[in-house]
C-alpha cells in the first residue's frame, strides 16, 4: 500500500538505506526497496534496521519509529505504536531476532520470549509467532540464532502478505456476488456497493493489504465501484484515525460515521456488506474483535445484512472451542476519559471529554458467537463459522 504515493510496509526492513532520518514523512521519496518490500532478505549484521509506523501519531503525522531491542518492540506493542494481531505477531518475531542480535543466549531468549509474550493478551497471533521462533531457535547453538531468527521474521511478515492478498482475492469474489445480488455497478455509472467496516483490520494492522480491506482495495483496483462506510471505534477512534487514513491515501471512497450510527443505516439499506477483522476465532467460529464488534452483529442479523469476518489462519485459536474463555484485554480508563486531536491551528491536544474523577472502565474487545457470522473469509477459501466447515477447509 502507499503513503504520499510511495509503498510502504507497516514494519520493514530498511538497512542502511533509508536517509530520511527517523522520521520518515509522505513527502519523502522513500524508494519501494527502502520501504522494506526488497529489505527481507539481508543478515542479522549490524546494519539491518527495523522500523515500524508510529499508528500513535497518525493520522496527523506520518512518523517511522526504529526499534532496535526486544524491549522496544515490546513497547511498541503495549502501547499500540503497532496494533492488529497480525502486525502484533510480525512485530512480536522482529523482537526475538533484536534480542538474539544482543544476546543470542538461553537467558536472553527466554527474557525476550516472557516479556514479548505479556504485552497484549487477546491477539492470538502473538502467541503464535512465538512459539514458532521458540521452536525454531532452542534447538540452533547461540551462533546461530540471531540469523535464523531474522530470516524467521521474514518469512513470518512474507507469508502474512501472501495470505491477505489471498483473502483480497476470495473478499473480492463474495463482493461481485454481493454486489450483483443488491445491483450495484461493476464499473461505469451507477450505484457503489456499500461496505461497512469496524476498527482498522486495514494493511495498518498487518504487514501489507490488511485483512478486512484486502477485498476492498482489490475491489477497487480492478474496477469495482465500491464506498465504505468507517466506524469511528471509540475509545481510540482507529476507524476515524487509521482506517479513513489509509483509505483515503489509497483512493478508496468512504464516509466516516459514529459507532452508533452502523445500526441505523443497516436498517435504512444503506449497507450491502459488514466485514471486519479478528484478533482470535475459536475452533467453533466465536471471533474476537474490536469492542463494539458484537452490536454491529446484531443489528446486520436484525437487518439481514451479510456479516462477514477476514480470519487469516494464524488468528485462528485451533485450542480454544469456546469463545467465552478468551482473554479479554482491559486498557488505561483514560482511553475513554480522554481524546486526542489537533486544534484549529493543528496543535495536538490530549483533553478531558468526562467530569473530573469519573470512572471509567475499557474493555477492548468483545466475543461475537460464531451463529452471527455469516461467514469466514480465509486464505483459503470462505466458510461457515462452525467447526465442522473450518476443519473441513484447513484439513484439520
Amino acid at each position: 500500500m502507499k503513503v504520499g504515493g510511495v509503498p510502504y510496509r507497516a514494519i520493514f526492513i530498511a538497512g542502511d538505506q533509508v536517509t530520511a532520518g527517523d522520521q520518515v514523512t509522505a513527502g519523502d521519496q522513500v524508494t519501494a526497496g527502502d520501504a522494506g518490500t526488497a529489505g527481507y532478505a539481508g543478515t542479522a549484521g549490524d546494519a539491518m534496521d527495523v522500523r515500524v509506523i508510529d499508528q500513535t501519531l497518525l493520522p496527523h503525522r506520518f512518523e517511522t519509529m526504529r526499534l532496535e531491542s526486544a524491549a522496544d518492540a515490546a513497547r511498541a506493542i503495549r502501547d499500540m505504536v503497532v496494533r492488529g494481531a497480525p502486525l502484533i505477531g510480525a512485530t512480536a518475531a522482529y523482537g526475538v531476532a533484536l534480542a538474539m542480535r544482543a544476546d543470542p543466549s538461553d537467558a536472553s531468549l527466554e527474557r525476550a520470549l516472557t516479556g514479548l509474550g505479556g504485552t497484549r493478551p487477546t491477539a492470538v497471533n502473538l502467541v503464535w509467532a512465538l512459539d514458532g521462533a521458540r521452536a525454531l531457535l532452542r534447538g540452533l547453538p547461540a551462533a546461530e540464532r540471531a540469523d535464523a531468527a531474522f530470516r524467521f521474521a521474514a518469512r513470518l511478515c512474507e507469508e502474512d502478505v501472501r495470505t491477505n492478498r489471498s483473502i483480497g482475492g476470495f473478499g473480492l469474489e463474495l463482493f461481485r456476488e454481493i454486489a450483483n445480488r443488491a445491483g450495484a455497478t461493476v464499473g461505469g455509472a451507477g450505484r457503489s456497493l456499500n461496505v461497512l467496516t469496524h476498527c482498522n483490520a486495514g494493511w495498518l494492522a498487518t504487514v501489507d493489504w490488511g485483512t478486512a480491506t484486502a477485498p476492498v482495495y482489490r475491489a477497487h483496483d480492478e474496477g469495482l465501484g465500491i464506498h465504505v462506510w468507517v466506524c469511528e471505534t471509540r475509545p481510540r477512534f482507529q476507524g476515524a484515525g487509521l482506517t479513513a487514513w489509509e483509505l483515503g491515501q489509497h483512493g478508496v471512497p468512504h464516509t466516516l460515521v459514529s459507532d452508533g450510527a452502523a445500526g441505523y443505516l443497516m436498517s435504512r439499506g444503506k449497507v450491502d456488506v459488514v466485514i471486519v477483522g479478528t484478533d482470535r476465532t475459536t475452533a467453533a467460529g466465536d471471533v474476537a474483535n474490536k469492542v463494539g464488534t458484537y452490536p454491529l452483529a446484531l443489528a446486520a442479523r436484525d437487518n439481514g445484512v451479510p456479516f462477514y469476518v477476514a480470519a487469516p489462519s494464524p488468528s485462528i485459536d485451533w485450542s480454544m472451542e469456546d469463545g467465552t474463555g478468551i482473554p479479554i484485554e482491559e486498557r488505561d480508563p483514560e482511553e475513554v476519559t480522554r481524546v486526542r486531536g489537533v486544534d484549529d491551528e493543528g496543535v495536538e491536544r490530549r483533553v478531558r471529554v468526562t467530569p473530573e474523577g469519573t470512572r471509567a472502565a475499557n474493555y477492548a474487545f468483545d466475543v461475537t458467537p460464531g451463529r452471527l457470522v455469516t461467514g469466514l473469509v480465509t486464505e483459503r477459501g470462505v466458510c461457515a463459522a462452525d467447526g465442522a466447515a473450518m476443519r473441513g477447509l484447513f484439513g484439520r
